[in-house]
C-alpha cells in the first residue's frame, strides 16, 4: 500500500498529462495503467492512425507525380512495411510517455484499478490485488469501439480500428460502418491501398457532424477517388459469409467484401471501476462532473472520454490541467466545449471550430458568411493542393468569429489560428489586419475574413 496525493487511473492523454502535471506542481502523483502507457491514442489510434495515413497520402501522391513533371514507375504498396512503420512511431510514444514519467517522477503502477471509496484504489494485477489511498483521484480511463447487434468484430472479418491499425493484410474490398472521422480516415487509407471501398452512413451525408458544405465537397473528392458512398440507410446487420461478409442495409441493399471495418463511434469505459459503490453518479453511459472535473463523489474527478463529448485527446488533456491546477489551487479558466477543435485527417482533411451554418441558424444567431477557395490562393495553385476552401461566420454586430470551417490540404493546422483568435476574444477586423505571410495556405484563412466583411480585393 502507498498513498499519493493525486491518484490517477488510465494513462491516455488525459491521463498521464494529469499525472505529469501534479508532480510538477509538487504532489505526489502515480497513474495505473492496465497495458500500455499512452492510452488508445498513442497505442492504437490518433498517432499510429496518422502514421499509416502518411504512407496512404504518398501512395496517392506518387500515382500523381508525372503532373509534377516526375517519373517514377508503378506504383506498389507493401502493407506488412507501412504497418511495421506506424508500430514504430506508436512504440517510440510510448517510451516518450515511459521518459516522461521517470523524468518528473510519477510512479507508473501496472494494473486495473477500481474505486473502493473512501479515498481508496484496488490494483489488480494478475491473481493479486493491492490497495492505494490518494488525496485525489481521477478518472481517466477513456473508451472503446462500439457496435450493436448483428454486426458484432470477430477480429478478423469483422473489425474494429483496434484490430485494423496493426493488420498486415490488404484486403480486396471493404465495407466501412460509419463516416465519422475513424471511419473516414481508414475509407481513405483502404482505398489509397488499392482497395474497393464502400462507405456505409445512415444519414444522408458524410462526416455528418461537419458543416454541410465541407461533407459535400468531401463527398465529391472520395467519389473521385473511387470510394463507393451508400448514404441514408442504417445497416441492418453485418455478418461473415464464407471468406467474406455479407452487409445488409436497412433499405434492402446488400453489400459483398472481404472486410467490414466498424466505425460507429466509440463507448466510455465506465463499467468494473466500483463506480456505484464510490458515490460517483453517471448520465447516459458517461461519469457526470462539473466544471473542475469534479464528479459527484468527495476527491473523485474525471477526464476525458469518460466525461462526455467531444471525446478527442486534446479535450482530454485540457481536462487534466483543468482538473490539477485547481486541486493544487491555482485558479485557471473553464474549459468552452464551443472552442475545441476537430479534426478528420484525410486527404483533403477537414477542420472546425465554433458554430456551424445550421447551428447559428437554428439558434437565431445573425452571422455573416465568408468563404475562399484553395483555388485561388497562389500557394495552392503552386502545390497543386487546390481542392477545398475556408468559410467562417462572423457577427454583423461586433465581428465575433462565430465558427470556421476548413477542408484542404493541411486543414488541421490552419485552424489553430483561428482558435487562438476566438480564444482571445479577436474580432474579425483585428484578424484582418494581422499581417499574413505570402505565399502560403493560412492567406486562404484571411481572404474568408475579408469575405465575410466585405472588403476582399481577391474575390
Amino acid at each position: 500500500m502507498a498513498h499519493f496525493n493525486v491518484l490517477v487511473i488510465g494513462s491516455g492523454p488525459g491521463g498521464y498529462v494529469a499525472a505529469i502535471r501534479a508532480e510538477q506542481l509538487g504532489l505526489k502523483a502515480a497513474c495505473i495503467e492496465m497495458a500500455e502507457l499512452g492510452g488508445v491514442c498513442l497505442n492504437w489510434g490518433c498517432i499510429p492512425s496518422k502514421a499509416i495515413l502518411k504512407s496512404a497520402e504518398y501512395a496517392n501522391l506518387a500515382r500523381h507525380l508525372d503532373d509534377y513533371g516526375i517519373s517514377v514507375g508503378d506504383v506498389s504498396v507493401d502493407m506488412p512495411k507501412i504497418i511495421k512503420r506506424s508500430r514504430r512511431v506508436a512504440k517510440k510514444s510510448e517510451k516518450g510517455v515511459k521518459y516522461l514519467f521517470k523524468k518528473y517522477g510519477v510512479t507508473h503502477i501496472q494494473g486495473r484499478g477500481q474505486l473502493a471509496g473512501g479515498g481508496k484504489v484496488v490494483v489488480t494485477a494478475g491473481e493479486e490485488q493491492v490497495e492505494h489511498t490518494a488525496d485525489h483521484i481521477i478518472v481517466a480511463t477513456g473508451a472503446r469501439a462500439r457496435w450493436f447487434p448483428g454486426m458484432e468484430p470477430d477480429g478478423e472479418k469483422i473489425l474494429t480500428y483496434r484490430e485494423a491499425i496493426v493488420s498486415e493484410h490488404k484486403p480486396e474490398s471493404v465495407v466501412v460502418l460509419g463516416s465519422g472521422a475513424i471511419g473516414l480516415e481508414f475509407a481513405y487509407f483502404y482505398r489509397a491501398m488499392g482497395c474497393e471501398v464502400t462507405v456505409v452512413e445512415g444519414q444522408d451525408r458524410i462526416a455528418p457532424l461537419e458543416d454541410a458544405e465541407c461533407s459535400a465537397e468531401l463527398a465529391r473528392a472520395y467519389r473521385k477517388l473511387g470510394i463507393k458512398l451508400e448514404l441514408g440507410s442504417f445497416c441492418q446487420s453485418s455478418v461473415r459469409k464464407g471468406e467474406g461478409c455479407l452487409t445488409t442495409l436497412a433499405n434492402g441493399t446488400v453489400i459483398e467484401s472481404e472486410q467490414v471495418l466498424l466505425a460507429l463511434g466509440v463507448q466510455a469505459n465506465i463499467s468494473d471501476l466500483g463506480l456505484e459503490a464510490a458515490g460517483v453518479q453517471t448520465e447516459r453511459g458517461f461519469i457526470t462532473t462539473d466544471s473542475s472535473c469534479m464528479t459527484t463523489a468527495a476527491g473523485v474527478y474525471a477526464i476525458g472520454d469518460v466525461a462526455g463529448a467531444p471525446m478527442l485527446a486534446h479535450k482530454a488533456s485540457t481536462e487534466a490541467h483543468i482538473c490539477v491546477e485547481r486541486i493544487a489551487g491555482h485558479s485557471v479558466p473553464d474549459l468552452d466545449t464551443n472552442l475545441i477543435p476537430a479534426g478528420t485527417f484525410c486527404q483533403p482533411q477537414i477542420a472546425s471550430v465554433g458554430r456551424t451554418e445550421a447551428q447559428l441558424t437554428e439558434e437565431g444567431i445573425a452571422f455573416e458568411v465568408g468563404r475562399f477557395p484553395f483555388a485561388a490562393n497562389g500557394k495552392n495553385r503552386g502545390t497543386g493542393y487546390t481542392d477545398g476552401f475556408v468559410k467562417v461566420m462572423v457577427s454583423p454586430t461586433d465581428g465575433e468569429l462565430l465558427g470556421c470551417h476548413i477542408i484542404g490540404q493541411d486543414a488541421t493546422e490552419l485552424l489553430s489560428e483561428v482558435v487562438m483568435a476566438m480564444s482571445g476574444e479577436l474580432d474579425a477586423q483585428s484578424f484582418l489586419h494581422a499581417v499574413h505571410s505570402h505565399p502560403t495556405s493560412s492567406e486562404a484563412v484571411m481572404e474568408a475574413v475579408a469575405v465575410a466583411l466585405g472588403v476582399s480585393v481577391h474575390m
